[in-house]
């Protein structure tokens, strides 16, 4: 492509980390007109800087004892989806939480091995729309026409909450993290999430006091299944807090932030204390407030309103622009649709997303209806549909309450089963409007108090109360639920019981299938 020259794509899909990669691949597995533009000279080049410690916090678990490939998929969090054997991560890494270096490595290869059209050293500097076109112009002057433009950027900007003085900390991008640097030093860490305590447990041996704050108490992945939330491997610091070591971890709002006599002030109101403030002296301050999406290229014609404190686009259940028609979303933006819910925002998350945004574009673009099998509209049937589906899909597991099957039953001839739709995508369109359908998920129930002394009912009759991973099936007719049935926890996930299982789910859909029951 020569300099000036302005080429036409169908889709041009900006960023080549994993969710770009994943978007390019199977975009190209469809036979469809696409284009990455990529600002590195390689794939992934978030992760040669992020996360700063150089440890990932998603799972590589390689021997699980099961041969099949989709079910190991459950617990190998880092790999794109593809038909490939040898593009698994596990061939990268024996490390059940991996060092970043080895999944850049990996995604250079995904993008070699599929011969994938990625554009490197090719930042894109503006956007715009016309005439329902996208025009896209990178650094060099370079030009590209895009039918449909989706974003795989990721958090491309540091947030930055509105305290005052906040421009005075180091930022978790820049911060050194050679721990002799802070050697017994007071340090102040802003942010409760796993960049926080990535970096708070960097320091341990080094600094003299280390406190980590922000007005909102600590959130364990353990106890929300949300894994954003703190994970044990960034949790030996809190050890050194309930074990008086000199370190704390403060819920408090943090008011302003001034510099005197060589001191960082930092004025705090606690959040448990009866109104509590307090000036607190620091030699450093760290910022690990998290990122933000970037708005910055996009000019009036095609901004994308924006959600969550500014921190995402908006999008519909499809995940395009509620604002903008044809700017699709990929990646970790995706999970504006399940903030800290379930686990769009993470590869083994999103990988599932982007299949599934494929095949809608493919629906609604290129006349291709969404995949769908045939079956019999019988108990049995249907029965051994679902147990086969919650048995084996990893898509359900990772994507638990947000990524769904639908079976649409009519009032003559056979089911049609869909796979992996978004659940509020079923809802807001057509699929919708059915009037005997259900929507098939794996969710987790709600845990109160201790996460590790959960009482249980072994009854199926109780099984609403399971709080582990556990199947539901719902029947709708239009937006209406009209009944549901839990299938009841099971220690190794086999819902294969007759009892416990396959019963309480036949007479579910004996009753739903009976003309004078339903």
């Amino acid at each position: 492509m020569m300099q000036g020259e302005e080429k036409s794509y169908e889709y041009v899909v900006i960023g080549a980390g994993p969710a770009g990669l994943q978007t390019a691949h199977d975009l190209q597995q469809a036979g469809l007109d696409y284009l990455v533009l990529e600002s590195g000279d390689t794939p992934g080049t978030f992760y040669t800087k992020f996360p700063r410690h150089r440890t990932l916090i998603s799972s590589n678990k390689v021997h699980t004892g099961f041969d099949d490939a989709e079910k190991n998929l459950r617990w190998d969090w880092n790999s794109l989806l593809s038909d490939s054997p040898e593009m698994l991560f596990k061939n990268y890494s024996r490390k059940y939480f991996p060092a970043a270096d080895d999944l850049v490595r990996y995604l250079g290869d995904f993008a070699r091995h599929f011969g994938l059209r990625v554009r490197y050293n090719t930042r894109v500097a503006h956007v715009t729309r016309n005439a329902g076109e996208f025009h896209l112009t990178d650094t060099d002057g370079n030009r590209y026409r895009a039918q449909r433009v989706i974003v795989a950027t990721g958090y491309a900007r540091a947030y930055q909450p509105p305290i005052p003085g906040l421009e005075l900390a180091e930022s978790y991008n820049d911060v050194s993290v050679d721990p002799a640097d802070f050697v017994n030093q007071d340090v102040l860490i802003i942010g409760k999430g796993n960049s926080a305590f990535e970096t708070a447990d960097n320091l341990i041996p080094a600094a003299a006091v280390i406190h980590v704050a922000s007005p909102m108490p600590l959130r364990m992945a353990w106890k929300t299944h949300f894994v954003g939330h703190l994970r044990a491997v960034n949790n030996n610091f809190l050890d050194t807090y309930q074990l008086k070591s000199q370190n704390a971890v403060l819920d408090a709002t943090i008011e302003k932030i001034e510099k005197r006599d060589g001191k960082y002030v930092v004025s705090v109101s606690y959040t448990h204390a009866n109104g509590e403030r307090e000036d607190l002296f620091y030699d450093r301050v760290i910022s690990c407030t998290g990122f933000r999406f970037d708005v910055s290229i996009f000019d009036e014609s095609c901004t994308p309103d924006l959600a969550i404190n500014d921190r995402f686009p908006r999008q519909t259940s499809a995940w395009e622009s509620t604002n903008v028609d044809g700017l699709y979303f990929a990646g970790a933006l995706m999970h504006m649709r399940d903030f800290k819910k379930t686990t769009s925002g993470f590869i083994h998350g999103f990988r599932y997303n982007v299949r599934t945004l494929v095949r809608l574009l493919e629906a609604r673009h290129h006349g291709r209806p969404l995949p769908r099998r045939a079956v019999p509209a019988t108990v049995e049937a249907l029965t051994a549909a679902v147990l086969e589906r919650v048995n084996g899909s990893s898509a359900l597991w990772q994507q638990f309450g947000f990524l769904g099957d639908v079976i649409v039953v009519p009032e003559e001839g056979e089911a049609e089963y869909l796979e992996e739709l978004p659940v509020d995508y079923v809802h807001d369109g057509a699929l919708g409007l059915n009037r005997h359908y259900y929507v098939v998920t794996l969710e987790f129930g709600k845990i109160e108090g201790d996460p590790f002394a959960v009482e249980r009912n072994p009854n199926p009759e109780f099984a609403s109360g399971s709080t582990f991973l556990h199947p539901v099936v719902r029947r709708f007719r239009g937006i209406e639920l009209l009944s549901e049935v839990h299938l009841i926890e099971h220690l190794y996930a086999d819902w294969s019981h007759p009892e416990l299982h396959v019963r309480p789910l036949s007479d579910f859909f004996a009753a739903s299938l009976d003309p004078v029951m339903a």
